[in-house]
């Protein structure tokens, strides 16, 4: 995995936009950041809950960590990009989406 990849999985989202966040991009949906590239964009973050994170760390220790700080126990989860397979990045990138964007939009994209 590396940060094109990271960043084609985020943008195939529905409505998921990139923008720029002190100085590094981040992904949006609706205005709401659930995903970014670390500066040098040797790294990601997705935005989970406490519970997705753990699993996501139980099943995949090289590739994903809790964030630093109180945003990695509220579920920032850090993606060490050259250690992640690309399925776990999407499932991952997929929860964070779902987990930001408004929910009439995660209906809609079920639905699909």
């Amino acid at each position: 995995m590396n940060a094109v990849a990271f960043r084609k999985l985020a943008l195939a989202l529905p409505a998921a936009v990139e923008a720029a966040h002190m100085g590094h991009p981040d992904f949006r949906v609706c205005g709401k950041i659930f995903a970014t590239l670390g500066p040098g964009e040797e790294w990601g973050m997705v935005k989970l809950t406490p519970a997705q994170q753990a699993e996501l760390v139980r099943a995949h220790p090289a590739a994903f960590e809790p964030a630093a700080g109180a945003w990695g126990r509220r579920g920032a989860t850090t993606v060490r990009l050259r250690r992640a397979q690309e399925e776990p990045v999407r499932r991952a990138l997929l929860d964070a989406w779902r987990n930001t964007a408004p929910e009439r939009m995660t209906r809609e994209y079920d639905e699909d």
